[in-house]
């Protein structure tokens, strides 16, 4: 038999033309195959970059979430009172106010005693001060709200008086300092959602002058130089009274600066 010629070969359909053939507008189809690979892969980045997208944006909200001031629930629920709604973060916060007069208070006591520099002793004072004022607002709020309150520190906190009660000198100051502005930094995020949540006004009025008494601890344990952080520029003055607002008569000033040195 004669070998069959390449010519018939192809007419008969046994081989093919070894040239690429011309694909869409004069293209080769493997570009076209490319480009649709690509869009593809295009697709699926732009996919995974909007799932990811939201995860950076509130992936820091979960972590301030995580940060968020505990507080311990009780399980009573909510009771409705004369002064309002009363719930499980109301009756908490109240108990850690007086939780910190019973250990801050004896803190500000070795301080006044211990301390080796007046910012020390003076940081002391306020705080004896200050927490003898907090705890009886939250002895008369749980008074009136029936709440029952703790009668000594907790574990942990009687371990920081102890650690403050075997230091002497330089490091009686630094460890006053720092343990309690701790727990001061701790304690004013609380009170800011306490005071931004509670619909019970005693609630409210303990939490709106916390808010006060912890910011001056804060301040002035800050100007002692023994907590590790930058002193507080200044304090801020005391408020004017409004532009339209007469100013108070000599003896309304005797009163309201002896109704304060009574508060103190």
């Amino acid at each position: 038999m004669r070998p069959v010629r390449p010519a018939r070969a192809m007419r008969a359909g046994f081989l093919r033309p070894l040239s690429p053939r011309a694909g869409p507008e004069g293209g080769r189809p493997g570009a076209g195959r490319a480009l649709g690979t690509w869009l593809v892969v295009g697709a699926l980045a732009a996919t995974l970059v909007a799932l990811l997208v939201p995860v950076a944006l509130f992936g820091g909200a979960r972590s301030a979430a995580a940060d968020a001031p505990a507080w311990k629930d009780d399980g009573a629920g909510t009771r409705n009172t004369a002064f309002g709604p009363l719930t499980a973060l109301d009756r908490d916060f109240v108990r850690k106010v007086r939780l910190a007069g019973l250990w801050e208070k004896p803190a500000g006591r070795l301080a006044q005693e211990r301390g080796t520099s007046d910012s020390v002793r003076t940081a002391g004072e306020h705080l004896v001060g200050g927490h003898s004022e907090l705890d009886r607002r939250a002895l008369d709020a749980a008074r009136s709200l029936d709440i029952t309150l703790p009668g000594r520190p907790t574990e942990q906190q009687q371990g920081w008086l102890d650690r403050m009660d075997a230091a002497r000198g330089a490091e009686f100051d630094r460890v006053f300092a720092q343990l309690v502005r701790a727990a001061h930094g701790k304690v004013f995020g609380l009170v800011a959602l306490v005071r931004d949540r509670t619909g019970n006004s005693l609630v409210r009025e303990l939490a709106t002058r916390a808010n006060t008494v912890v910011l001056d601890h804060i301040t002035v344990l800050e100007d002692t130089g023994a907590t590790g952080i930058p002193r507080t520029r200044g304090r801020m003055p005391a408020p004017s009274p409004a532009p339209d607002q007469p100013s108070p008569a000599p003896d309304q000033q005797s009163t309201a600066q002896h109704s304060d040195e009574e508060m103190k």
